[in-house]
């Protein structure tokens, strides 16, 4: 990812180039195909402007803040671009989840696999199929307690992996990362 950053009106310290480029990587975590940023601060009568605009692979997202603080208008423009990352990514992958329910139409089934073929003895396997919802560990780990089930099955927003997350007892957890 590329982050430029441009000062209007005043001297861009190193303190403050430091602080917009780590707070821009905090933003890579939610979107991973982020080709650039360009950030521009700037000082007029008073007041501190922080546009911000984000390039990714097939969409361009702006945004822009207003305060009394340098530090405070980079992070307020900076909550705004992750709204919009949130947003756009909670599109594509509720659009993605769509997709796959039409697909399978049968979510649950039972299979009966022949064991011991002289006996025969048969074992069940059920396969479920479980459309995978987006969040990150906190959140899993919230929702698996208000439910029986002892696991669960999500994407990782950090990773944008699949994880499964395991309840051992009400204070111990198991994630399976693949």
């Amino acid at each position: 990812m590329q982050i430029t950053i441009t000062a209007r009106h005043f001297e861009l310290t190193k303190a403050i180039r430091d602080y917009v480029e780590s707070s821009c990587l905090k933003i890579q975590k939610y979107f991973d195909h982020i080709i650039y940023m360009h950030i521009t601060l700037a000082l007029e009568n008073n007041r501190n402007l922080c546009e911000i605009s984000l390039g990714a692979s097939r969409f361009n997202l702006q945004s822009q803040a207003e305060e009394m603080d340098m530090y405070l208008s980079i992070d307020t423009a900076l909550d705004r671009m992750e709204a919009q990352i949130k947003k756009l990514k909670d599109r594509v992958t509720d659009h993605q989840k769509k997709a796959l329910k039409d697909h399978f139409r049968d979510f649950s089934r039972a299979t009966e696999i022949e064991v011991n073929t002289e006996s025969r003895a048969r074992k069940t396997v059920k396969t479920k199929r479980v459309v995978p919802e987006s969040m990150d560990i906190q959140e899993a780990m919230e929702k698996i307690d208000g439910m029986k089930e002892e696991f669960l099955i999500f994407r990782n927003v950090e990773t944008d992996r699949l994880n499964v997350l395991v309840k051992k007892d009400a204070e111990h957890y198991k994630l399976f990362e693949p």
